[in-house]
């Protein structure tokens, strides 16, 4: 278990829009890379690549590399509060979220699923 996580720490961490679609979209597919992310915000690599450095610092998220790619994913000792929070916000906002998960579903050449990335 995460102890420092409290909600102050998760809430702030979750306060920056970019930050909350982002997280959304990665509890929703499971696990994402940053080209994957970039393509569903619409934002600039550095500016996507910062947001998941603070994620990463709050303990909300955590990377893996595999090969040329590093894909994100909710840490996996979040509290279950945060699980149920991240689900319930989740099914309550598809239609927040569904432009992105849109453009991410026209992505090509998504990693895992291809050879290449974007």
């Amino acid at each position: 278990m995460i102890e420092h996580l409290t909600p102050d720490t998760v809430f702030k961490c979750l306060s920056d829009e970019t930050r909350a679609r982002m997280t959304l979209l990665i509890a929703r597919e499971g696990e994402l890379c940053v080209c994957e992310l970039t393509t569903a915000l619409e934002q600039s690599q550095p500016k996507v690549s910062r947001h998941l450095s603070q994620l990463r610092s709050c303990a909300i998220l955590e990377d893996r590399r595999q090969g040329q790619w590093v894909y994100y994913r909710l840490h996996p000792h979040l509290p279950d509060w945060v699980h149920d929070m991240l689900t319930l916000v989740l099914a309550a906002n598809k239609r927040w979220l569904s432009p992105d998960a849109e453009r991410l579903e026209r992505m090509r050449d998504r990693p895992g699923r291809t050879s290449a990335c974007g």
